[in-house]
């Protein structure tokens, strides 16, 4: 996929990006499990819930048309456990 820094692969980038949003399929965009697991409290066992939501993520864009990106500044793949 194209990115502000360049081409980037959908798997190990986008999947643990702060600027993804979700998988467009049809007019549809369907919700990045990892954003949606980030949102909660850390506590016992988010590795292992953080790792699963991206391998869900996997096969939704595997499914999907496009990557839903909210990166309108042109900043480029900003990873989502950076604080």
């Amino acid at each position: 996929m194209t990115c502000a820094t360049g081409e980037v692969s959908v798997y190990s980038h986008c999947a643990y990006c702060k600027h993804c949003t979700g998988v467009r399929a049809g007019k549809r965009v369907l919700p990045a499990p990892q954003r949606e697991i980030m949102k909660k409290p850390a506590g016992f066992g988010m590795d292992e819930e953080v790792l699963n939501a991206a391998m869900l993520f996997n096969s939704i864009v595997r499914d999907g048309d496009a990557v839903a990106c909210e990166d309108d500044a042109g900043c480029g793949y900003t990873s989502m456990f950076r604080r």
